[in-house]
């Protein structure tokens, strides 16, 4: 199917102003000015290697005031949309370079990526990872058909062995940049949220520093149809792509977290193609709390079942801290593109999020070391119908008076409602009451 757009002209002045060179030289001969023809061809070029996901309705339009659509790029095959930039810019590699093989150095969605491809395509793929890596994301790398090896302490130290390797050896060198090929490919999320919603209003991707899915969606949509909103959504801890657009260049120097939590979200601004791109299509970018990011990805758990890490629930977040009351009443699609979070880090974001939700509380009093005085504070949560999550009592360390017991109480609640209702039935009986604040 070709769509026609009167829109060209808006893309064109966007990448006029794109300089034709790279200070990265490991794609450059693959760096030219990306078009919508390029983003259509990519689409055609990948259609069998990658999903085309569902863009469904969703429960919370209720809860938010819109008619809400999730773009699920979560259920690529390893997790992530960056399959999409991945696999074009594979199958367009020389066929003596693909015989020769390509080399990544990190633990990201991007590696991840390239492991599975370059294994599907029968491409030989080495991916270089520091010490510090997680067994998990090593053991599932090698899963993918990648030959892995550990090198160094930090990211820095394998990124050196790996562009040494492909030095001598005669690999590629891959990093995550803004070549138009990988642009191209990952601007494919934009002509299929464009097919797949009737008229739109806006779509909200991630940004931060890898911002290039942002950009090359926001040509597409934009040459498309130049109504419909493209916004961008980053963490406020570190706004890299809000200073690098006010700089006018990619910020170097912006101090970043190696926290696996925010993966991509935290990571340098890393292309003038991406930037530039950004600055000239896209509407708006706002950032968001930490807070607003961990109750996300609890709401995309609870009414959309899907597992999701900072990357992906960052575009929800927006809507949850309130940043875009101008779509109220409208229709929107957000992306969720990544769902790679490591279990330790799910089991605290899940705990972290539902006390951020005033749905797990905790609070301490003192009572009399009498038969039947706990069984009395049990019989009013059970009353209120909260859930008693753990209860600890401290008789030694008590500095109140003699014969008395300090209780601890973590309990579970419906919302903000059932909470302030359960304190205030607490304090009634037990005037003394503390509270633990989040």
């Amino acid at each position: 199917m070709k769509i026609v757009s009167r829109n060209e002209e808006l893309l064109r002045d966007a990448l006029s102003r794109i300089p034709q060179s790279s200070s990265r030289t490991s794609l450059s001969s693959y760096n030219k000015l990306i078009r919508f023809e390029d983003i259509s061809a990519a689409a055609f070029k990948i259609q069998c290697g990658v999903q085309k996901t569902p863009c469904m309705y969703s429960r919370l339009s209720k809860q938010y005031g819109m008619d809400i659509y999730l773009k699920k790029e979560f259920l690529q095959y390893t997790g992530s949309v960056k399959e999409r930039g991945v696999l074009y810019l594979l199958t367009s590699l020389p066929q003596d370079q693909q015989r020769k093989g390509v080399i990544v150095a990190s633990d990201s969605n991007f590696s991840m990526a390239v492991a599975y491809h370059a294994s599907e395509l029968r491409i030989p793929v080495f991916v270089i990872m520091s010490t510090s890596t997680s067994p998990a994301r090593v053991k599932m790398c090698r899963e993918y058909g990648a030959m892995v090896i550990s090198y160094g302490t930090t990211a820095k130290d394998s990124q050196m062995h790996a562009r040494r390797l492909a030095q001598e050896n005669g690999y590629l060198y891959l990093e995550e940049e803004d070549s138009a090929v990988y642009l191209s490919g990952l601007g494919t999320v934009g002509l299929e949220v464009y097919e797949q919603v009737p008229k739109l209003d806006a779509v909200i991707f991630p940004a931060g520093g890898h911002c290039g899915l942002l950009a090359g969606s926001a040509a597409a949509l934009k040459h498309l149809n130049p109504h419909i909103s493209v916004i961008g959504v980053e963490s406020e801890n570190f706004p890299v792509l809000q200073q690098s657009l006010k700089a006018g260049h990619p910020i170097e120097d912006q101090a970043c977290s190696n926290h696996h939590f925010y993966g991509d979200v935290s990571g340098l601004c890393f292309g003038s193609n991406s930037l530039q791109l950004t600055g000239k299509l896209v509407d708006k970018v706002v950032a968001v709390r930490e807070e607003d990011i961990l109750i996300s990805m609890l709401r995309l758990l609870e009414y959309e079942r899907a597992t999701v890490d900072a990357e992906g629930a960052i575009g929800l977040a927006a809507l949850v801290a309130g940043k875009l009351p101008e779509l109220k009443g409208k229709r929107v699609a957000i992306v969720i593109c990544s769902g790679n979070l490591e279990l330790h880090l799910l089991q605290q974001c899940i705990a972290r999020g539902l006390t951020l939700d005033n749905r797990v509380c905790r609070f301490s009093l003192v009572l009399s070391d009498c038969p039947g005085d706990i069984s009395k504070l049990l019989e009013i949560l059970a009353r209120e119908e909260a859930r008693v999550l753990d209860i600890r009592q401290e008789r030694m360390f008590v500095t109140s008076e003699l014969f008395t017991v300090e209780v601890t109480c973590t309990v579970e609640t419906r919302d903000k409602i059932h909470t302030a209702q359960l304190r205030n039935a607490l304090l009634e009986r037990y005037p003394t009451a503390a509270w633990t604040e989040r």
